[in-house]
């Protein structure tokens, strides 16, 4: 008797820790049985992926999807939407809302949101502040927790825990692996003065190369101090890139498409719309970026979704918001790369599905293999499409990449083994649910 799956994934080249080579991939009750030859096997669904290769599910861990409090950006729903359009199968959704995430309740609201509209899994931060620092070793642990954010620096919101003191109260109660937006808020303050009006290239200027530096520096220091695992979010500059290099047992990095993609001419020609925290910076910095990435001191990208709607954007600088969209353009951007040979899929894959589940200890995920949840990115590594506004699943209808070509696009994303989107169509709406933890799994 032939067996019988739910869904059979026949023809396509899968690529996992054998490398990659062509298979069929059969999936029962949401995770993979079995891998190999099934051409004798029967099941409800079948889809041909003659052509196209089979990823491990792409994680997305840094997203901010505004939701509760600035919803007409974007929410759980259209943020999720814009993932799984774009390929992504799971995201960790940052604490800055409103009202923060910063409490079980706040939390326990977010995972009551995303029941039933969140088309993909997802985990949600817990800010770590002055006020529960005292508390995050129960906080880090609750379920759907990805674990404590701190931010060392401000960015949108009002989280901030900007001095040395309160950064090692939370770090020497967590067990977990903590998340940090690292720029210095003193030498911030001191240099406000030195953005231009109407000039958003002063952006850099003022969130300078030092102000990162020497806040990681910082980081890194009581991180050593009180044992402390810490995952520095956004890396922005080569100086950075090098001093982590030398700090690999206690700090992991993430950089994100938009820091390998743009450089000094982004704010030319994008204006207010490159505009970010950490800036986008010059192609010196860019080159360092893409060293650290070769070099394997890179565990992660991270897309650091931000949208705003484009009448916020388009406000003369400094009065406009820093922040674009990502999660949807995370894959094709990254697999552009690929295609022109600045990235191996072995290290996509790395740094998209292995990596995260690495360093975050997420149960079940990272790999295609048997035993693990069938999630699976699927994609054409040689078609080639134009991104644009209009193919934007977020609220807030555009990409810094509006126009922009590239070879390689997501044509299918499978969360658990259901299809989700096909053919750039949302399938199965609504069947997200939250990441389980390694270190959290009695909970």
């Amino acid at each position: 008797m032939s067996e019988r799956f739910d869904l059979l994934l026949k023809g396509g080249t899968v690529v996992n820790q054998d490398g990659e080579g062509r298979a069929d991939v059969g999936v029962r009750d949401g995770r993979v049985a079995e891998i190999g030859d099934l051409s004798s096997a029967s099941a409800s669904e079948t889809l041909n992926c003659t052509g196209l290769h089979l990823l491990p599910g792409v994680i997305d861990t840094q997203v901010h999807f505004r939701e509760p409090g600035a919803t007409h950006k974007e929410d759980l729903e259209t943020g999720s939407r814009a993932a799984v359009l774009g390929g992504v199968t799971a995201v960790f959704e940052m604490p800055n809302t409103n009202p923060l995430t910063v409490t079980p309740e706040a939390l326990a609201d977010k995972l009551a949101r995303a029941k039933g509209r969140m088309h993909c899994d997802h985990a949600f931060f817990v800010g770590g502040t002055h006020e529960n620092a005292k508390d995050v070793a129960e906080l880090e642990r609750l379920p759907g927790a990805a674990g404590i954010k701190i931010f060392m620096g401000s960015s949108t919101g009002s989280l901030l825990v900007s001095d040395d003191a309160g950064v090692s109260e939370v770090l020497k109660r967590t067990r977990r692996r903590v998340s940090v937006h690292s720029e210095d808020e003193p030498r911030l303050t001191e240099r406000k003065g030195l953005r231009v009006a109407g000039d958003p290239s002063s952006h850099p200027v003022w969130r300078d190369a030092e102000a990162a530096l020497k806040c990681t520096r910082r980081l890194v220091a009581i991180a050593r101090e009180y044992g402390a695992k810490v995952h520095v979010l956004h890396i922005s500059t080569a100086e950075e890139m090098r001093f982590l290099a030398d700090y690999k047992d206690v700090a992991t990095v993430e950089t994100t498409p938009h820091h390998l993609t743009m450089g000094s001419d982004a704010y030319a020609r994008l204006g207010t719309r490159a505009q970010m925290n950490p800036p986008v910076r010059d192609d010196a910095h860019r080159a360092g970026i893409w060293w650290g990435l070769k070099q394997g001191v890179v565990d992660v990208l991270g897309s650091d979704h931000a949208p705003h709607t484009p009448e916020e954007k388009d406000k003369p600088y400094p009065d406009s918001p820093s922040g674009m969209t990502g999660v949807q353009t995370l894959v094709p951007i990254m697999l552009d790369h690929v295609a022109a040979g600045r990235l191996s899929l072995a290290r996509f894959v790395d740094l998209t599905s292995a990596g995260p589940a690495r360093i975050f200890g997420i149960a079940r995920k990272g790999r295609l293999a048997v035993g693990y949840d069938a999630d699976v990115t699927v994609v054409d590594l040689k078609r080639r499409e134009t991104i644009t506004d209009s193919w934007i699943g977020s609220r807030s209808k555009w990409t810094p990449y509006d126009g922009l070509g590239v070879t390689g696009w997501p044509v299918g994303t499978i969360v658990r083994g259901r299809v989700v989107m096909r053919d750039g169509e949302l399938v199965s709406p609504g069947i997200g649910e939250p990441v389980r933890f390694i270190d959290t799994l009695a909970n």
